[in-house]
């Protein structure tokens, strides 16, 4: 349901927050060598995260990327608004656009079957921080890998 441009952006900033200082600048290169990413892809991914003000970018031999957001707070759904939209939790799943209003004056057929698990989706989007992550990863190979 998610997109891979969502998912990188979401391991790369798990990726970040475990690192010694939040502050310290990180390359594009190191972060795409270790989640072996491709560069080009992720650099945009977390550009748009710095035009959301999640994150900072500076170029140059010491430029990187770092947190404008508190990882402590920063949740989710914060990413995922920002690299996907609400699309995930607002668009038809049979239907283009959304089955609430719009040009759909009826909901679809999966609308009541999906509501919940829509439902459960955001809030548990909504209340996991990113370094609520960092800490459950610690001791797999989540972020690298």
């Amino acid at each position: 349901m998610l997109s891979n441009s969502c998912i990188y952006g979401i391991r790369a900033v798990i990726y970040l927050a475990s690192q010694p200082s939040l502050n310290f600048k990180t390359g594009i290169k190191k972060i795409s060598s270790d989640l072996k990413l491709p560069a080009p892809f992720l650099a945009k991914i977390l550009q748009q995260l710095a035009k959301q003000k999640i994150l900072s970018s500076s170029k140059g031999p010491h430029g990187g990327f770092s947190f404008l957001k508190d990882p402590r707070k920063l949740t989710l759904l914060d990413i995922v608004n920002s690299i996907d939209g609400n699309d995930i939790f607002t668009r038809c799943i049979i239907h283009s656009g959304s089955c609430e209003g719009g040009d759909n004056k009826v909901n679809c057929a999966l609308h009541k079957d999906y509501e919940k698990p829509r439902e459960e989706l955001i809030r548990l989007f909504s209340n996991t921080t990113i370094h609520e992550l960092v800490e459950k990863s610690a001791n797999h190979e989540l972020i690298i890998v």
